[in-house]
């Protein structure tokens, strides 16, 4: 049943929501439980890692959606469920951001409003198995559409796609060889779709078992049918240091001392590279020859190079960079990549002239970080190619996805995530990497300051154990390296595409549509009608034309 908004004041609405769940009838209730709905795939995602929730994490969602009286109501439970999800998924970002982080979800929750509105285009009342089977494509589609606005860098970046919560998961690893985290999001939400229709319409249950039976068949094929990276027996002994948590008065000092002796430690243990995490230098090494000497110094005593990253102002040119800097047994070998894309806020604060205020509410930037230009490939040991990543362009799948391409063997992130240690983000933030290496068949180190620190093979599984936000050591992981193109490093972002072209057809056939019912009612308005009375002239005769 779909009901007007004039039955829905006259009572109906409130009747009918007890139905559906207690004081659904009231917008306030409605819209707090749109908030909670869409907070609810929170727990797919790391650290409760509960990731079998995510096939059915948006059913709630969805069922409340469709019940709504109006398309308007259908957005604004899409706009209140998205400020849930955001909220749920950043809600680390609280101590740091306060009730910034709240507007910033506000905002960002304002994308599933039009998600909203198709939820209940499609699926509201008793939708036809027609209906049906378009929703299985056009609300992952949708919900793709709203992924893709969001991973821009300016809106947060790509944290906390729905596709990422499968990152333990072998056969969800396998298709995102094929299509990226794009497609884990595209089916994640078919499957959500699917099953709401077999809890709340009973009629339309066969397109919805078609859907779930053909998500399990596509699934099934890649897992057979699919390219593996081709493993050839090598392998890279790479060991990541991770200090801890340094604070106070003279932290770099000491956070660069805490490094060295954690690496020292690494001597006669034939490593091929030494990974430190994010800020792990303070100082410019060009400013400072004494700390460049002493990591030279380093890389000689255990045998290797060291990928540090320097947080500092250059003396070479103006502004903070975040940059890996390679240093081998001479000093800085003069491989130097600069960091691309900044976290907005945590590292520069956006249309500084109009939100700069930020900055007096919680611990945004006070001074923007400078980008770099171009991503880099670098050489060391015997021809090992790295390709580094800086935080969270980890979440970035273009950004690993070009590296791979460019001859990178193995995929790095330095990473610090200092100021979360309490919360969920350095598990979610370390899950990231598997996601990386399974797209592009390429094994990632992802080193932190202090913790996680973990490591993954070319398939996306683990390679040895985490190092967790407790740990102060060093560690040497046995990396598998692997040849070959995945299918999504060659052929990219394909799913976005097909979401956007089903879009497309969406609109064009609405268009027609809408087209075709203006014309009908023009012609219907034109149209002399076979019972209208007869037009009389004043003295009661009928007219007859021409007099």
């Amino acid at each position: 049943m779909n009901l007007s908004a004039t039955d829905w004041r006259r009572g109906l609405g409130p009747r009918i929501g007890s139905r559906i769940g207690p004081r659904l009838g009231s917008p306030w209730w409605r819209g707090a439980t749109a908030v909670f709905a869409g907070a609810l795939p929170m727990l797919s995602f790391p650290a409760p890692s509960l990731w079998w929730f995510a096939y059915v994490a948006l059913v709630p969602w969805i069922l409340l959606v469709r019940s709504a009286p109006t398309g308007r109501r259908a957005a604004y439970d899409g706009w209140l469920g998205g400020l849930g999800f955001m909220l749920a998924v950043h809600h680390w970002l609280l101590p740091s951001l306060h009730v910034f982080t709240v507007v910033i979800a506000a905002l960002l929750g304002a994308l599933w409003a039009p998600w909203g509105w198709l939820v209940r285009r499609f699926l509201a009342g008793t939708p036809s198995a027609g209906r049906v089977l378009a929703a299985l494509f056009v609300l992952p589609s949708g919900w793709l559409m709203v992924e893709l606005v969001r991973s821009w860098e300016g809106l947060g970046g790509p944290w906390g796609l729905l596709g990422s919560s499968q990152w333990d998961v072998a056969p969800a690893l396998r298709l995102a060889s094929v299509g990226g985290v794009w497609l884990l999001s595209f089916l994640l939400v078919a499957v959500n779709v699917a099953v709401a229709v077999l809890v709340a319409v009973r009629s339309s249950r066969t397109p919805a078992i078609a859907g779930l039976v053909a998500t399990a068949a596509a699934t099934s094929a890649v897992w057979v049918w699919s390219p593996r990276p081709a493993e050839d027996g090598e392998r890279a002994r790479i060991a990541v240091v991770q200090p801890g948590v340094i604070d106070g008065a003279g932290a770099p000092e000491k956070r660069f001392a805490r490094e060295e002796a954690l690496t020292r430690k690494l001597a006669g243990q034939d490593v091929d590279l030494v990974v430190w995490g994010e800020s792990s230098v303070g100082f410019d090494l060009a400013d400072r020859p004494d700390l460049a000497d002493r990591l030279a110094a380093l890389s000689r005593e255990v045998d290797a190079d060291i990928m540090v990253n320097v947080d500092a102002r250059r003396s070479d040119r103006p502004g903070i960079y975040k940059s890996s800097v390679l240093v081998g047994p001479q000093g800085p070998t003069g491989d130097r990549y600069d960091k691309m894309r900044l976290v907005p806020f945590g590292e520069y604060v956006p249309a500084r002239s109009l939100l700069g205020w930020a900055t007096s509410v919680g611990k945004a930037a006070g001074e923007d970080r400078m980008r770099g230009t171009e991503q880099v490939v670098m050489t060391v040991g015997d021809g090992l190619r790295v390709g580094p990543m800086v935080c969270f362009e980890s979440a970035f799948p273009d950004i690993s996805r070009h590296l791979a391409r460019d001859g990178a063997d193995v995929l790095l992130a330095q990473s610090s995530t200092s100021s979360f240690q309490s919360s969920w983000a350095p598990e979610q933030h370390a899950s990231l990497a598997a996601l990386r290496a399974a797209e592009t068949g390429r094994p990632m180190v992802h080193a932190t300051l202090t913790g996680v620190s973990a490591v993954y093979g070319p398939g996306g599984e683990r390679v040895g154990s985490w190092l967790g936000t407790d740990a102060r050591t060093s560690a040497v992981y046995e990396v598998p390296l692997a040849h070959g193109v995945t299918p999504y490093a060659r052929f990219g972002e394909w799913p976005v595409y097909l979401a956007l072209l089903i879009l497309a057809a969406l609109g064009a056939t609405e268009g027609v549509r809408a087209l075709r019912v203006r014309r009908s009612r023009r012609l219907g308005a034109s149209a002399p009608s076979p019972h209208a009375p007869r037009a009389r002239t004043v003295r009661e005769s009928p007219a007859r034309p021409g007099r």
